[in-house]
Formats: C-alpha cells, structure tokens, sequence
C-alpha cells in the first residue's frame, strides 16, 4: 500500500515542477514583451516609424530573411506580411549566395533579423544590399553590430533573458522577433486602409476564407425564399415553410418589404385548435434580424449564434434577397 501512494506523490510533485517551469518560461518571455513596448515609446519607436515608411514607400515586395531560429520567425513574418497587403516572402541567406540574390531587385526592401547582428550567412545579402542601394531594415538587438551598421534602419531590440534556464536556447528572442514582425505587418495594414474586403481576397481556403465569405455568397434566393404576404392565414404559410423547409417563412407587406418571421418555435408558443385559421399577423415575430447580401458569413453567424436562431433573411432595400441558413454556413466550412 506505500509504494502506490509513494508513486501517487513523485506524480504530483513532478507535476508540479512542470508546472511551475512552464510558468516561469511564461514570464521570462513576457517580461520580453514588456521590455520591447516599453522600447517603443523610446528610442525604437521613431526606427519603428522609418521601418513602415521604408517599406510603404517601396515599390516591390519586402525580403525577409534569417538563420536558425531567426530564419523560422522571418518565414512567418513574411507569411504575415503577404497575407495583409505586404507583398512579402522569405529568402535563405545560404542560397541567396549561391543564386537567389537574382530573386531580389532594386525596388524590394531585405529585412534581416539576427540578435547578434553578426550572422556570417547574411554578409552577402548586406554586400548586394548597398551595392544596388537596396533599402536594408535590421532587426537585431546591436546596433554596433555588422548588420545593424550597415543597415538603412535599425530595430534595435531591448536585451532579455532568455526564457532557456541555461540564458542559451532562443526563446524569449525569438517571441520579441516575432511580436515586432506582427507590430510592422499591423502598422502596415492600418497605414495602407487595407480592409476585410481585401483580406477576404488573399485568404479564400480554410474557415477564415469560409468566414470572409459575403452573405450572398451562401444565401438561397429566388422561389426557393420561403415568404407570404400580411393578411395571409396561418394554413398557407405552413404550407410554405414544409414546402421551402428552412424551418421559417418570411411576411411581407404590400410593398415587398419584409416585416416579419414566423418560426417553428412560433408554431408552438402558439398551438392552438384554430392556428390554421388565424391571421400570419397575429403571430409573426415583428422586425426581425437580417443581414445585407455585402455582409460577410462571419457575421450572420455571430447573429445566428447570438440569437439562438438557425436562419436569417437577407435583405436589400428592405426587401429579402435570400435567406441563409446555419446548414449553409456548416456546409462551406464556417460553423
């Protein structure tokens, strides 16, 4: 019976070590974080500014390049770039010198990112750099360094202790790194005015193209809109909704407008011997909520969600369009 809770007990503790490791590499790099914001209302903001208006000003595409670790988290600061308004990809330090430097042109701004500064591998790319004055952009946490003397702007990253108890293994660097490359690709995107509508262009796969769909991308339209003028009595706008088969039939008035819904859920809050006789007036939920055909999936679904509701009419002008159902939205990969 004591070695079961013997084992129970190391379990527990080093449990607990775990725990507490994963928190203190948690704070190291947050204390990362803190230390580069802070940084920014200092002296790296105005190297911040000169970065966005290198950039914005070039008439090519933004080369991000690094070794090791850095070289992962330029990778995805190009993909971040790219993917909002910064035509932007990654080139390897190694093969820029054995050719890839052709990919590179006098238009393009090279963003290099090393903590040192003294990546051996980048000294070809900062040579072809100031041969054909291209814009060079540093990030490094030495501005004494190679790079980040020879470079046209220098984001000098504040030091920290890396989140590794050896101070060895890139971690907190690396996060810092990154958090900065988001900070350039936000100030870009906000700069530039580039918008959900322009995001929705580069990003058509996956639940974020399906969710930066327009509402008249999935929407049902024509016949299949389940709809009955006022004055119509309850049998024939049940017989509508069975025969449309959304679960909802939409009241219009004389105008075409739509001015009310009538629901599954309205049938049985209002079952009674004569429901079929009454009136669509009489029951109908008045104004009901609907989306424009311009508005995008995402947010007919935070409707639907919201309003514990599985269909929503789309109207223009007042007048349905379409009608879109959380089917749909399950069926282009949304919900």
């Amino acid at each position: 019976m004591t070695k079961p809770s013997l084992r129970a007990s190391e379990s527990t503790g080093r449990g607990q070590s775990l725990i507490e490791s994963a928190v203190r590499t948690l704070k190291a790099e947050a204390g990362g974080i803190t230390a580069l914001t802070a940084a920014l209302h200092n002296g790296l903001g105005q190297s911040f500014i000169a970065a966005v208006d290198l950039i914005r000003a070039a008439k090519g595409r933004v080369i991000v390049t690094g070794m090791g670790k850095s070289g992962h988290v330029a990778r995805k600061i190009a993909a971040t770039l790219a993917s909002t308004g910064t035509p932007a990809f990654f080139v390897h330090p190694s093969e820029a010198s054995h050719g890839d430097l052709g990919m590179i042109t006098p238009d393009d701004v090279i963003m290099a990112l090393s903590w040192s500064g003294e990546t051996a591998e980048l000294k070809n790319l900062i040579d072809y750099s100031r041969r054909f004055r291209i814009g060079l952009v540093a990030m490094t946490a030495d501005a004494a360094s190679t790079l980040g003397k020879a470079a046209d702007v220098a984001l000098v990253l504040p030091q920290a202790r890396e989140a590794c108890p050896h101070n060895l293994a890139p971690t907190t660097s690396s996060l810092m790194q990154l958090a900065l490359g988001d900070a350039l690709a936000i100030g870009l995107l906000e700069s530039r005015g580039f918008t959900a509508v322009e995001f929705s262009m580069l990003h058509p796969g996956g639940r974020l193209g399906a969710l930066l769909k327009l509402a008249r991308d999935v929407m049902h339209g024509g016949d299949s809109i389940p709809l009955v003028r006022l004055g119509t009595k309850m049998s024939a706008a049940v017989v509508e909704m069975s025969a449309k088969r959304f679960g909802c039939v939409g009241i219009v008035d004389t105008e075409g407008k739509l001015v009310g819904i009538i629901t599954d859920g309205d049938l049985r809050r209002h079952m009674r011997a004569d429901l079929l006789d009454a009136l669509v007036d009489k029951v109908m939920t008045r104004a009901p909520k609907t989306v424009g055909p311009e508005q995008f999936v995402s947010e007919a679904l935070e409707l639907l969600n919201s309003m514990k509701i599985t269909a929503l009419f789309v109207v223009e002008g007042g007048r349905p369009v379409g009608l879109v159902h959380i089917h749909d939205l399950l069926r282009v990969g949304a919900a």
